[in-house]
């Protein structure tokens, strides 16, 4: 009876994590699915494959604690202790670095939850919308400080001493934590997918909703579809133009054949388009005969106009999209719709699409980056390698935004802007690691090499 109920036990996190992981996946997963099935209803032009892979990747996120809990319960005695020292650390930052975030953001924001006359309910749709954003947003930062936290605790008790007399290296006693570094990087890569650029999108919508604005997506939009010589400028995008709200002020001008000069020109107020007929209906239209001489001449407009022109939504608010608000289904489906076109500035969004995939690999460069400054052997070492690993995480973090912008400008291939960070950084974990596993000391050799340094 002894055994089971010490099997029971040891079994109980495993078990609780796997339920929760199908409860979520039954609770949520048919809604992702229900709006994939309308995003590829609406728009057919899509990535559809991207669009098919959101669901799996939510299953997986849901399950990633059942298979942390899992690993922890067959690892052996000291690398449980070291996830556990890890865990209550992580918990404590992230907990603090969250509450910090919300308290700052609420301030900013009170003013419009106020003005909504619900302030509850639309703070609490802003900041469920937000949490993927966010989540991607401050989990290096919790990596880092949790980590330089608990290495710091162990090092100042003489417990990593204590570990290496066992016959365990470096490597081997922090290989949990390269672990949970590989976990938090599959959790920004799955947000990163679509969740959290879409929630950054959607902020200014529920703030616009909040104060009786009208929630945008895009503003201004100049679309030339060279194929059928039209060029579209609308001003406003609704945010739910893909559930059929009109598009606002509207712009067509149609050219002759080959890019030659504008013949017609058509103004609206409004225009909806028909997801099933595939049909734009035109409201408050003007048409202007530009090939006219001496003068254009207004023509005589039907009121409302309806065209089969085969230009859907969600080909002409495309150039209008933000690329940091756009998740990799639909850089995917930009990319393509927009490849070999002279007018279309594709380094914004071919940066962006490299930076989904490299981002999230931040989280385990930082392990790597921390784990040799926080394991010391001495207590006089331990201040100088925290500053050293908040100096270089920094300049981590910082240098993945800043080399963003020589792949955006053309300055450098946008793969290697998007990577480059990960690569500098991960060649300056790899001498950390190695300085620390020969015994060689890190934050003296680093002194000497500043000005002043003895």
């Amino acid at each position: 009876m002894s055994a089971l109920l010490k099997l029971l036990r040891t079994m109980l996190w495993p078990v609780i994590t796997i339920a929760l992981g199908i409860g979520l996946s039954l609770w949520i997963v048919p809604q992702e699915l229900a709006s994939v099935n309308e995003q590829i209803t609406v728009f057919p032009e899509s990535d559809i494959r991207g669009h098919m892979l959101r669901p799996y990747l939510l299953v997986l996120l849901f399950f990633l604690p059942a298979i942390a809990a899992v690993l922890y319960r067959f690892a052996d005695t000291l690398d449980r202790y070291l996830s556990k020292q890890f865990f209550n650390a992580f918990a404590l930052v992230f907990i603090s670095l969250l509450s910090v975030w919300l308290l700052m953001d609420f301030q900013n924001h009170q003013s419009e939850f106020r003005d909504s006359g619900q302030p509850l309910e639309y703070a609490r749709r802003f900041y469920t919308s937000q949490m993927p954003a966010v989540i991607v947003l401050i989990l290096p930062y919790a990596l880092m400080l949790s980590l330089l936290l608990a290495l710091g605790r162990l090092s100042r008790g003489r417990e990593i001493v204590a570990m290496i007399q066992t016959g365990r290296g470096i490597f081997r006693i922090t290989l949990p934590l390269l672990v949970v570094g590989t976990m938090c990087s599959l959790v920004c890569l799955i947000f990163n997918y679509h969740l959290a650029p879409l929630a950054s999108g959607y902020k200014d919508a529920i703030l616009d909703e909040a104060t009786q604005r009208k929630a945008s997506r895009a503003r201004s939009v100049l679309y030339p579809n060279v194929a059928d010589n039209r060029e579209w400028y609308v001003g406003f995008f609704p945010y739910d133009f893909d559930k059929g709200l009109p598009l606002e002020n509207i712009l067509v001008t149609t050219f002759e054949a080959n890019g030659g000069a504008p013949v017609l020109r058509m103004s609206a107020e409004s225009a909806h388009w028909d997801r099933e007929t595939r049909l734009w209906e035109f409201r408050g239209t003007n048409f202007v005969d530009l090939s006219s001489r001496p003068v254009p001449t207004k023509l005589e407009a039907p009121d409302p106009f309806y065209t089969d022109w085969r230009e859907s939504p969600w080909q002409i608010i495309k150039p209008g999209l933000k690329e940091e608000n756009m998740g990799i289904p639909d850089l995917n489906s930009w990319l393509k719709e927009n490849e070999g076109l002279e007018w279309a500035d594709t380094l914004p969004y071919l940066t962006q699409w490299h930076y989904r995939w490299s981002q999230p690999v931040i989280c385990l460069v930082i392990i790597m980056l921390a784990t040799p400054l926080g394991v010391v052997f001495t207590r006089r070492g331990l201040g100088g390698g925290v500053a050293v690993a908040v100096m270089l995480c920094a300049g981590m973090l910082f240098s993945s935004t800043f080399f963003l912008t020589f792949g955006e400008s053309g300055a450098m291939p946008p793969i290697l802007a998007a990577w480059f960070t990960n690569i500098l950084f991960t060649f300056v974990a790899v001498y950390l690691f190695r300085r620390r596993i020969t015994g060689r000391p890190i934050y003296q050799s680093i002194k000497k090499l500043l000005p002043g340094g003895d």
